[in-house]
């Protein structure tokens, strides 16, 4: 399969989706939006990645490019995966409201799966998140799973054909340092839901499990 992501932000990339993709054989692009650069065409791609974007991202003219280009592919047969800012287009999109939480979340949180979902997740486990805000549950989507501060950490819809996802599976050491170095001076103080930039880095091996998780989510979607 050839996957097309949209990207917002330079240090915001596909990180070990792309490894991800590679080591089964697939191929991509990159749409880096923030240098303006011009949305696919739906014919150029099996199926499509919407990355994140940084806390305070400004309107673009791409925008409603963007906006469009998601609303042809959840109205064809091919599978979208949406990630942080990318998983509020798809919930908009579907018509789910999008709002700021009542308790941000940023660093690793622990996660409870929903047994009755499309996704093989754990009952419980442990993913890096950096959010603010939430979104509700489009009509005929199945919840992913819920945490302490989000009672919707994500949905799958047609299926699975479509997920998305406020967890960021996708996340390395490298690209969460590089994420809090951009981001550094809008972070909340550590507290509730909130860890201290030391404990997010401290311990390499979080990121190696969730890469696991990564791989049962990659699967479970792209099976169509």
């Amino acid at each position: 399969m050839h996957i097309y992501f949209l990207q917002h932000a330079p240090h915001l990339g596909p990180a070990r989706m792309a490894d991800w993709l590679t080591s089964m054989g697939h191929s991509f692009n990159c749409c880096r939006l923030d240098n303006d650069e011009v949305p696919p065409q739906l014919s150029s791609f099996d199926a499509l990645i919407v990355l994140g974007a940084s806390e305070q991202i400004a309107p673009h003219g791409w925008m409603k490019r963007e906006q469009r280009l998601i609303e042809r592919t959840l109205n064809s047969s091919k599978p979208i995966l949406g990630i942080g800012f990318g998983a509020e287009l798809i919930a908009e999109a579907l018509g789910a409201i999008v709002s700021p939480n009542t308790r941000p979340e940023f660093g690793w949180q622990q996660l409870r799966g929903n047994p009755d979902g499309d996704i093989d997740l754990p009952e419980r486990f442990e993913a890096f998140l950096w959010h603010r805000r939430v979104f509700g549950l489009p009509e005929g989507a199945v919840s992913i799973g819920a945490s302490d501060a989000s009672p919707l950490q994500g949905f799958s819809w047609d299926g699975a054909r479509v997920l998305a996802m406020l967890c960021h599976l996708e996340a390395t050491q490298q690209w969460a340092r590089a994420l809090i170095e951009h981001d550094s001076e809008r972070l909340p103080a550590p507290g509730s839901g909130v860890q201290s930039v030391d404990e997010m880095l401290a311990d390499e091996r979080r990121f190696a499990l969730q890469a696991a998780l990564l791989d049962r989510v990659m699967i479970d979607w792209l099976r169509l």
